[in-house]
């Protein structure tokens, strides 16, 4: 009865996020509960050498998204969704949306995976001694400026499909911090992009004569618990078609995937990582100082309060795995059997641990697209073994779950053994850690590190941008998110957690010799395989 009331009354906040193959939204209580939730399932087109998603694409999918979470709100509470007490939208990060001065995209949205930005993310690490990783939305600006794409001069407007989304259903161009930092660099001291860059960014760019410079087109950043707006009529009707969502509700800054996993996590203070493993795969640890050198392998961004995170980020990760698992259920229903997707998942994601520790000798490669980590553009998914190794199902699935953590284990390496940063909670959350223990075990051993699950790891992104939307809501407290989280949210909670088997921990690390060594390979298969 105090859900529905909460429901009918507006007690609520909702968080909608942009994720590779899913838009889920999540409806939470005052108590950051789940009450509802809904879904759109969508894939990106390779289309012209470019991975996008068209605009229609992506308000066919808010919408049923949007319309599902309704019907899941009747379904439980009987109540009409009219109106909730506030809102916040989240995506993907990174990649390239550019507007002119009537608002029309001027070419195809073009995403993270897209690795079609070598020279200019190389140019601009080089200029501002900071690492700019091809996906950034600042490397796709320069390199369509040293491309001389036509469609540059009329560019107005610059941001991130979280931020489109926020700016019609607001009419705010702002951008929460974390998103904002895989757009340009941003100087947490602060809390913005970092002015000497965008400096040298202009003079960079002066003599192509341009008639915009940096600051005028990109978004306004703002930090969690910042007012950005309210839902317009013109949003609430693109949101609800239907008619039943009322405007006025406040809106959170938007965010990106990186910041929002953040939240969902309680990973947001000082010495707190989580990892992202889905389509793609990320770590994020919360630094307590500076790096001593750039690398290309990291990135460094921010926390949705814009405190810095050192980001080791892979285009892929269980695709492939993904992919081998409907082969065995296409094969299972050629016998006859209908399995359920679910059971099959554990079913061999358990028997990758009864492999040997390091795989017994086999070799897979994920890579679906290029991986900036180990300096690939493109990608072909490879598996390969030797007359010698030990091949049989527990050690085939073992080592896609291995590969999938493989150019992660290459990035952490750098923080963990060179630069000495210290982690004292690490937190799994998405597709991988589905399953119990059998990501966790993978995700310790990699990291030689505890991982902890929450029992809230499933909601994922969704929730974490309702939460971050809530937050704002009661930030008249003056709580920061990090107490806010703690306090409000977790309550201490710390989950489910792992700890690393010294047998795998080794087995890992030995085939993470196999997989560098093995690199050839790869390159081979990109190079025959047109």
């Amino acid at each position: 009865m105090n859900q529905k009331e909460a429901v009918a009354a507006g007690r609520t906040a909702l968080g909608i996020e942009f994720g590779s193959t899913r838009i889920k939204a999540v409806l939470i209580g005052e108590d950051s509960t789940p009450l509802a939730s809904g879904s759109h399932e969508w894939e990106n087109q390779y289309e012209d050498g470019i991975w996008t998603y068209s605009l229609d694409a992506v308000w066919d999918g808010l919408q049923d998204c949007y319309r599902n979470l309704s019907q899941d709100v009747q379904y439980k509470y009987g109540e009409e969704l009219t109106a909730v007490g506030s809102i916040g939208f989240s995506a993907m990060m990174h990649g390239y949306m550019a507007f002119d001065k009537n608002g029309d995209l001027l070419v195809p949205f073009r995403t993270w995976r897209n690795t079609i930005t070598e020279q200019a993310a190389e140019k601009l690490t080089e200029a501002f001694h900071y690492n700019i990783p091809q996906r950034w939305s600042i490397a796709h600006l320069y390199q369509a400026i040293l491309n001389d794409e036509a469609h540059v001069k009329d560019v107005a407007f610059l941001t991130t499909l979280a931020g489109y989304i926020h700016w019609k259903m607001t009419g705010e161009k702002v951008i929460g911090i974390g998103d904002a930092s895989g757009m340009f660099p941003i100087d947490s001291a602060i809390r913005d992009y970092n002015a000497a860059m965008v400096e040298t960014f202009d003079q960079l760019t002066a003599s192509y004569g341009y008639p915009w410079k940096l600051g005028d087109i990109l978004p306004k950043v703002l930090c969690a618990g910042a007012s950005a707006g309210v839902l317009t009529k013109e949003g609430a009707r693109l949101l609800d078609p239907a008619g039943n969502l009322k405007a006025g509700i406040p809106v959170c800054p938007p965010e990106g995937d990186a910041g929002t996993g953040m939240a969902a996590t309680n990973s947001v203070a000082v010495r707190t990582g989580n990892v992202s493993a889905g389509t793609s795969i990320f770590a994020m640890i919360v630094l307590e100082k500076e790096l001593r050198q750039v690398y290309p392998e990291i990135d460094l961004v921010t926390t949705p309060a814009g405190d810095a995170v050192a980001m080791v980020h892979c285009n892929n990760c269980t695709s492939d795995l993904n992919a081998w698992v409907g082969l065995f259920r296409e094969f299972a229903e050629s016998l006859g059997k209908k399995v359920d997707a679910g059971e099959l998942y554990a079913m061999l994601y358990q028997k990758a641990l009864e492999g040997d520790a390091d795989c017994g000798g086999l070799l897979a490669y994920n890579y679906f697209s290029g991986e900036s980590i180990t300096g690939f553009d493109e990608g072909r998914p490879l598996f390969v073994r030797s007359v010698e190794s030990h091949f049989n199902l527990a050690n085939f699935m073992r080592v896609h779950l291995f590969t999938a953590l493989g150019a992660l284990k290459n990035g952490l390496d750098i923080l963990m053994k060179q630069e000495k940063v210290k982690v004292d909670k690490i937190y799994g959350h998405g597709g991988l850690f589905k399953t119990p223990v059998v990501g966790q075990r993978m995700m310790a051993a990699a990291m030689d590190t505890p991982v902890s699950v929450m029992e809230t790891a499933g909601e994922g992104g969704a929730w974490g941008i309702a939460l971050l939307s809530s937050y704002m809501r009661g930030r008249a407290q003056g709580q920061s998110l990090s107490d806010y989280l703690d306090e409000k949210v977790f309550g201490g909670k710390n989950g489910v957690t792992q700890q690393p088997v010294p047998g795998d921990v080794e087995g890992f690390d030995e085939f993470m010799k196999r997989y560098n060594a093995g690199l050839a390979i790869e390159r081979a298969a990109v190079a025959s395989l047109k």
